[in-house]
């Protein structure tokens, strides 16, 4: 069945993997854009000053939102945390409102959120039905999911995308990782025991096809199967690499680099996280270990 999508984030790693997938499934996608719309394959819309015309996104059958700054690309200063929050919550409050009034409303919404929600948790095995954790991105995570309040208001079938590390040869988890491994220089954060909930691009966009044509709202964890430790992931990597992986990264040097809070939640953070939802509606992942995921990704036998 061929859906009308619009897409929300589409240059960024999810946006246009998504953009691509659809579009090869002979699904029309439709984009919004901060610019001037190229076409009548744009639409034109501004978060910052909430401005989106509700007629502009009525009619669409299937709504994909992903904007948001990036939570690694730079120190978590004051100004930082504040753009991180705001291009999250104020941009989903502004899409549902437009959704919600536009008098021809989708029939779901999947909105971007993140296993951020969980915290810290060590070696507790986690799915959809495991409590908020504690820390700015569990509290990031909440209000991010709030703010599609009005959609779920107008009767829309809201799913949160609680998204893990995705793993693609174009970017994600694996883009600033590459280039050092490649070069012998890989090695584990701390201990290694930390546990990385991960997904490949490929099982993503299929997830969300599949989530598309489902009954599912609420969370939903866009994680693989089989999460790893750091240590096993590290490994993984730099067997596919054909790399020694024996070095040790310090936690003082990833705080210097990051600052102490980034870096207790997103390089040392530990997160077991399982796809409970995707399992129940039948998904089938294409990729169910680190090791074979990483080298169908790089190409590396």
């Amino acid at each position: 069945m061929s859906h009308n999508i619009l897409i929300s984030g589409a240059s960024g790693l999810l946006g246009t993997a998504a953009h691509r997938h659809f579009l090869a499934g002979g699904h029309r996608v439709t984009t919004l854009v901060r610019r001037e719309p190229d076409g009548p394959h744009e639409i034109r819309w501004d978060p910052a000053r909430s401005i989106l015309d509700p007629d502009s996104v009525g009619g669409f059958d299937v709504v994909i939102h992903f904007s948001g700054a990036g939570i690694g690309d730079a120190r978590w200063t004051a100004r930082r945390k504040e753009l991180l929050r705001s291009s999250r919550i104020d941009s989903t409050r502004l899409l549902c409102r437009s959704l919600a009034a536009s008098g021809a409303p989708p029939r779901v919404l999947l909105s971007a959120s993140a296993i951020g929600w969980y915290g810290d948790r060590g070696d507790e095995l986690l799915d959809e039905d495991s409590s908020r954790g504690e820390g700015f991105l569990a509290d990031l995570c909440r209000d991010w999911e709030a703010a599609t309040g009005a959609a779920d208001d107008a009767g829309i079938r809201v799913v949160h995308l609680r998204t893990g590390l995705v793993l693609s040869a174009t970017g994600g988890v694996l883009g600033p990782l590459l280039p050092i491994f490649r070069l012998g220089a890989g090695g584990k954060i701390g201990d290694g025991s930390q546990w990385m909930s991960w997904i490949t691009i490929d099982d993503y966009v299929g997830a969300l096809g599949a989530l598309i044509d489902g009954d599912v709202a609420g969370p939903v964890n866009l994680v693989g199967p089989a999460p790893v430790t750091n240590m096993e992931f590290t490994k993984a990597l730099g067997a596919a690499l054909h790399r020694p992986t024996a070095l040790t990264i310090p936690r003082f040097a990833i705080e210097a680099r990051m600052g102490k809070e980034a870096a207790a939640e997103t390089a040392f953070v530990s997160q077991r996280v399982v796809p409970k939802r995707l399992s129940s509606i039948g998904y089938e992942f294409r990729d169910t270990t680190i090791s074979t995921a990483v080298e169908r990704l790089l190409g590396t036998p």
